[in-house]
Formats: structure tokens, C-alpha cells, sequence
């Protein structure tokens, strides 16, 4: 079985060129791999590497090694299936830069309180249920112009639109999935492009926040179960899904997905996701699939 080994430069690193590509061919040579010539999808920023005679796994830690510090991103899989038919991303922290709930909270006086429990349920410290609810109730009384405030100054990550851009039009079906708030998970979702998103509600007492989330709460499983379902729906089998997303609360979606590729992650998800980018921006789960620059939309 064919297999392909993807790197890509990273936003602030080197350029990918000859000398960074045949260092890791050399690797995939150490670990018994039959490498083929290097496939660029864009000059200096990316390029596969077909090869045979070695797991995924082992090309992957190899090559890894041999790299070292330099600031490149790479991932093994089989070479086949590599085009994803649907697309499943977290929101905050993947597909924009902040964490919602932590620039609420600023409002509130509360910011470092809210954002030590979300850095410990991202980590998978904490029940994530318990601790949206704890967070949440500490902004009861905040007033809806300043959910418009933070909404108004949302970034997108570098990436974000060409990546949803393109596999839509590439026939995918894109769906933003998120722990976090329909109040900006809709807003998001139409600045980005995304078919459909699935997020929690907060309960509102005409302008103002009760501290209170609506249940049922949309924690791990419901990421995983969003996928699943949405696959079935639409008649697409899990292998043909890719799923990113940065905190413990989309580790089952990865796992679940043919795919699933830990962002910028936590370090409990990038040592467990199949693949992980850490310097590269978005358009790294592009390259991932075998795009080539002269195919990016958006």
C-alpha cells in the first residue's frame, strides 16, 4: 500500500526547500521506505512524498526526528481517500484566534477566573459540562452589548476562509461544531462560509445574560455525535471526514473522523490526534488532502 508524507512550512520558519525535503526522504530511507521523487503542491511551502515499505506511524516519528527544531509541519497517511467529503471544525481557538467565553468573561472583572477553568477543561483536567456552567454563571448580568463587542472583534485564523472556501468548492459539506455560544457561532459561521454550525445557547432575560447555558449541553460527545450524525445524513462514510480542532473536547470528533488533525492543540490532543499542525496555518489541512495552491478558493 502506498502511503504519502505531506510537509509544510510553518507561518514564521523556514521555507520548505530541496534541502529540508531529502533530509526527510533520507529519513524515510532509515526506517526501510521506498521514497518516491518529491511532489511539490507549492513552492516553498509544500510537498508530498510518496512511499512504501513502512507504517505511517514509524515514517511519521522518523522523519519527525531527523527534523528536529526546524519549524515544518508533516503528516503520513495512505496515500488513497485522501479528499475529504466533509468538514468538521471547533471554533474557538481553531477556526479564530480567542476564546470566546475568556473575552466575555473580561467584561465581567472575570477574565482570569473564567480562563483557568477553560485551560483546564481544553486540558481535560475538568468535567467540561460542570465547568461551562461554573464559567457561565459568572457572567450573569452582562448585558448583550458586550456579547456585540467581542462578537465585533472575532478574528478569524490565518487560513480559515480559503480552507472552508475551497472544500466547498470542491463538493464538501462544512459544519462549524463548538462548546461555545450560537450568539457568535452564527456570525462565524456566515463570515467563514460553513454550511450549518452547532454551538450552545445562552439563556438571556431581555438584555442581559441569566448565567445560565440551555441544556443539553454540547460538550465531547456531542462534537463526536454531530459528526456522525451529519455523515449519515448525508450518506458520507466517517473515513471520508476531517475533523480539527485544538482542546479535550474534540478529541472523540478526531478519533471519530478519517482525518482529524489537533490545530495549534493542547498537548493531551496533539499526542493523541493521528495528525497535528503546529506552525502552519489553516490551509495546512489543504495540503494534508493534496491541494495544490492553484486550487485554493476564498
Amino acid at each position: 500500500m502506498t502511503s504519502v508524507l505531506t510537509l509544510i512550512a510553518g507561518i514564521n520558519g523556514p521555507a520548505l526547500d530541496h534541502s529540508i525535503v531529502e533530509q526527510a526522504r533520507a529519513a524515510l530511507a532509515d526506517c526501510g521506505a521506498d521514497a518516491g521523487a518529491p511532489d511539490w503542491l507549492a513552492p516553498a511551502a509544500a510537498c508530498d512524498i510518496s512511499f512504501t515499505g513502512a507504517t505511517d506511524d514509524a515514517a511519521q516519528a522518523t522523519v519527525r526526528t531527523r527534523l528536529g527544531a526546524l519549524s515544518i509541519d508533516l503528516a503520513a497517511q495512505s496515500a488513497g481517500g485522501r479528499r475529504k467529503r466533509l468538514f468538521v471544525a471547533d471554533m474557538d481557538s481553531t477556526m479564530i484566534t480567542g476564546e470566546s467565553l475568556d473575552e466575555l468573561a473580561a467584561y465581567a472583572g472575570k477574565k482570569d477566573e473564567v480562563a483557568a477553568l477553560t485551560a483546564r477543561a481544553m486540558n481535560g483536567e475538568i468535567d467540561y459540562r460542570g465547568s461551562l456552567r461554573a464559567r457561565v454563571a459568572m457572567l450573569k448580568g452582562l448585558k448583550l452589548s458586550a456579547m456585540e463587542d467581542v462578537a465585533a472583534r472575532i478574528e478569524p485564523t490565518s487560513g480559515a476562509r480559503t480552507l472552508v472556501q475551497t472544500m466547498r468548492a470542491h463538493g464538501a459539506h462544512t459544519l462549524l461544531v463548538t462548546s461555545g455560544f450560537r450568539f457568535f457561532s452564527s456570525r462565524v459561521r456566515d463570515a467563514l462560509g460553513f454550511d450549518g454550525d452547532v454551538s450552545n445557547e445562552l439563556e438571556m432575560d431581555g438584555d442581559s445574560l441569566t448565567g445560565v447555558v440551555r441544556e443539553p449541553i454540547l460538550n465531547r460527545d456531542g462534537k463526536r455525535e454531530a459528526l456522525e450524525r451529519v455523515a449519515a445524513e448525508r450518506g458520507i462514510p466517517l473515513e471520508a471526514a476531517l475533523a480539527v480542532g485544538d482542546g479535550a473536547n474534540d478529541l472523540d470528533m478526531l478519533a471519530r473522523a478519517g482525518l482529524g488533525v489537533a490545530f495549534r492543540a493542547k498537548p493531551v490532543v496533539a499526542a493523541a490526534a493521528r495528525a497535528r499542525i503546529d506552525h502552519a496555518d489553516l490551509t495546512a489541512l489543504l495540503y494534508l488532502q493534496g491541494y495544490r495552491r492553484d486550487e485554493f478558493a476564498g
